[in-house]
């Protein structure tokens, strides 16, 4: 019989590997996780691993990590290749994966009558759970969705980015209420007549986290999430950019349920000069044309972005088009306290003198706060590699690194934040 070995799951290997994964007779592990996320999984470089002979994919293992806790999504494996050692093999080499990312407890959901990788987990040495049970609520991309989602590069994103945003939290309340829990419980919106809204603008200073606040909305409703890219739309289509978006919309409009994210909005909203024609003013038009018949459909909502809200249109943003107008805006102290301590639990740290640290981050955006994290990081792993210091991040070192980070906000730039929500804001 042919030999067969491990390898990592390549971008190429997806055909294959998803013949495997529809079939119901080789799926492993449990329902729990749909060929959809398994796809955004292997997509998003999660640690995923087939099993060789010759061209041939016989095996694959796909796992996802939160942390230092990894679940087994699916171990699936060819008839002909069970009871040989394969799925022990899969398991071996997606352990050596997960130990080189630090993580220290893997778990896999097995349906109850399930035999592929059942043997395979015992011969590994996992520990059948007892006692337990599996509540689910189902949402988001059907099967029939996965085509047109491929096309415009589309996925689901993975559960609790919602709950991971740190801080902000007077913008995630916000968002909650205007937004979220809407569309979330539409049953009892329509007996009250409140109407879930079909699209939001963010604005505010960049490195605010108005993409974060964009996954978070969908992972938080469980719906696919789609980014369209102007630029990209644009190089990518021999119509040009307002025949690209005219396109996509109507591929969008095949979806169920999505979250449709569009950032740097100006790019094809931007304000349009006196009667003048010309290719920016053609992609405008399209996209004022675009969005009455996007908000049509039930079920989806269009979030756009903007650094610069006064360079939009202003019939793009007039009633009717945007439910509501949201102000993204820098953290204040309370808001930077809680993402340093949440950079900070990934680190081994002494006493911080957190309040010093808030301080010295005045005028720091998420993104820049994120930045400093990082080069504390490095500057304590060097000191540790280079001259064998303590592997412990100390205030001094965290207020040196962001000492070196240049923030991105200025007195200036939050005045005329202060001045956009006056003028622009509809909360």
């Amino acid at each position: 019989m042919a030999l067969w070995r491990t390898r990592d799951l390549h971008e190429d290997d997806l055909e294959s590997v998803i013949r495997l994964w529809d079939d119901p007779s080789t799926a492993g592990a449990a329902a729990a996780f749909g060929l959809l996320e398994l796809i955004s999984a292997a997509r998003d470089s999660q640690p995923a691993v087939v099993a060789v002979v010759g061209d041939q994919i016989v095996g694959s293992i796909v796992s996802m990590i939160d942390r230092d806790h990894a679940w087994v999504m699916r171990i699936s494996l060819a008839a002909d290749w069970r009871n040989k050692g394969v799925g022990s093999a899969l398991l071996e080499a997606l352990e050596r994966r997960l130990d080189d990312r630090g993580v220290h407890r893997i778990s896999c959901l097995l349906s109850s009558d399930a035999e592929v990788g059942a043997i395979a987990l015992e011969h590994r040495g996992f520990e059948v759970r007892t006692g337990m049970r599996l509540y689910e609520k189902v949402s988001g991309a059907g099967h029939s969705d996965l085509g047109v989602l491929s096309q415009l590069g589309g996925r689901m994103l993975r559960p609790g980015l919602w709950e991971s945003l740190g801080g902000m939290k007077a913008e995630k309340e916000l968002i909650e209420r205007r937004v979220i829990l809407p569309l979330a419980n539409t049953e009892v919106a329509d007996r009250l007549g409140v109407v879930p809204p079909a699209g939001i603008v963010l604005f505010g200073p960049p490195g605010t986290g108005k993409t974060s606040f964009a996954k978070g909305i969908a992972s938080r409703l469980g719906w696919p999430f789609v980014e369209l890219f102007p630029s990209r739309l644009g190089a990518s289509t021999p119509g040009g950019l307002a025949t690209a978006l005219r396109e996509s919309f109507e591929l969008i409009a095949e979806l169920d349920n999505v979250v449709v994210f569009i950032d740097e909005v100006e790019e094809i909203a931007s304000m349009r000069a006196g009667g003048a024609q010309s290719a920016a003013t053609g992609v405008t038009n399209e996209m004022l044309k675009l969005i009455p018949r996007f908000r049509e459909q039930e079920g989806r909502l269009l979030v756009c972005a903007t650094n610069s809200i006064r360079d939009l249109d202003s019939a793009f943003l007039r009633h009717g088009r945007f439910d509501y107008v949201l102000p993204v805006g820098p953290p204040d102290a309370e808001a930077r306290a809680a993402i340093w301590e949440r950079y900070l639990a990934t680190m081994p740290h002494d006493a911080v003198d957190l309040d010093a640290v808030v301080a010295a981050s005045d005028m720091f955006t998420p993104a820049d706060i994120e930045f400093a994290a990082r080069r504390t990081a490095q500057a304590v792993f060097e000191g540790a590699v280079l001259d064998d210091r303590p592997e412990v991040a100390t205030t001094e070192v965290i207020l040196r690194a962001i000492e070196r980070t240049r923030p991105t906000l200025s007195a200036r730039i939050c005045e005329c934040f202060d001045d956009d929500i006056t003028e622009f804001a509809r909360l």
